[in-house]
């Protein structure tokens, strides 16, 4: 297999659907040149800087038989089309009893660790878990971003991609041929039997060197990639639980009602895990405030190996 980058997994994604779809539409504040060049202006539009314009342009789009790609950027320019996300995308099909379908997939880049404050370092799909009717993934490497976005363009519902802005130069093996990813199905990145730690996007590196780490210390960590949280791969987390009987959650979003609170109470919530458990399971997560500009002090509120490593020596 080839070696190429996390953005340009992504753009290959796009590539191929468009050549596999020629009714696939992409809306973007900034040119995608790539499919520009190809697909010519009308497939690839710049838009306005107005994100509800954006997503209300998909809905209508996708209404109408076509398959369209908002690209919002960061993602707290969402909130600006919150409306129309929340208030009509999601809950559009379920309106017309079923008798049309809209596909949409919505684009946005998420994640602290640049020094970009607090209105650009937020990571909200917590927000949008607890809104029927929106599927969400967060692909954390090159493999998956491709086969994520491959099989979000050909699902018939609305799809939120959470990409973290960290990732875009990180490095994967990526097949020549065609590919996608179910989803709703975990990856297990690394087996183990000591501890299952659940990681979200940018997390899951930040994991894998942990278990790398404390492997050297004879504690054996379980690491799963839940890849989409909307469907959630429920029985995959379940079973390593019960394998391991202890559960660490690890989520750079704030602690409070999140992606990881979700986790451990499917786990707690579920005799069979919860009476495997030796330990109370625990959540490494951000903490409850703003993302500073400061990065000392940006690097204090999100998870780090320190922070996930400490975490898992107190559940042994």
């Amino acid at each position: 297999m080839r070696t190429i980058s996390y953005a340009q997994a992504a753009a290959e994604a796009l590539q191929e659907e468009f050549r596999r779809n020629a009714k696939t539409v992409y809306l973007a504040t900034d040119a995608q040149q790539n499919l520009i060049n190809e697909f010519g202006a009308e497939r690839a539009r710049v838009t306005p800087i107005s994100e509800s314009v954006l997503v209300g342009s998909a809905i209508g789009l996708a209404g109408s038989g076509y398959r369209a790609v908002a690209d919002l950027r960061m993602a707290t320019f969402g909130f600006v089309a919150m409306d129309q996300m929340v208030n009509q995308a999601a809950k559009i099909t379920y309106m017309f009893g079923g008798q049309s379908t809209f596909p949409i997939l919505i684009r946005m880049t998420i994640g602290a660790g640049t020094s970009l404050a607090a209105q650009h370092s937020i990571c909200p799909y917590a927000m949008y878990m607890n809104v029927p009717g929106l599927k969400i993934i967060l692909p954390a490497t090159v493999y998956d971003i491709k086969g994520l976005l491959k099989t979000a363009l050909r699902d018939n519902n609305p799809v939120i991609s959470f990409e973290h802005s960290l990732l875009g130069g990180l490095s994967g093996e990526v097949p020549e041929e065609d590919y996608t990813i179910p989803l709703g199905v975990a990856a297990i990145k690394r087996e183990g039997k000591d501890v299952t730690m659940v990681a979200l996007s940018r997390m899951v590196h930040e994991a894998l060197a942990v278990a790398e780490e404390l492997a050297k210390e004879g504690i054996s960590v379980e690491v799963i990639d839940p890849r989409t949280l909307v469907p959630l791969d429920k029985q995959a987390i379940r079973k390593s639980v019960v394998k391991t009987g202890r559960l660490v959650v690890v989520d750079e979003a704030c602690q409070t009602c999140s992606a990881a609170a979700e986790i451990i109470s499917l786990v707690t919530e579920d005799d069979k895990t919860f009476n495997k458990l030796k330990s109370p399971p625990k959540r490494v997560c951000g903490r409850d405030t703003p993302v500073p500009y400061s990065p000392p002090m940006e690097h204090y509120v999100i998870p780090d190996k320190k922070k996930i490593k400490d975490a898992i020596r107190q559940l042994l």
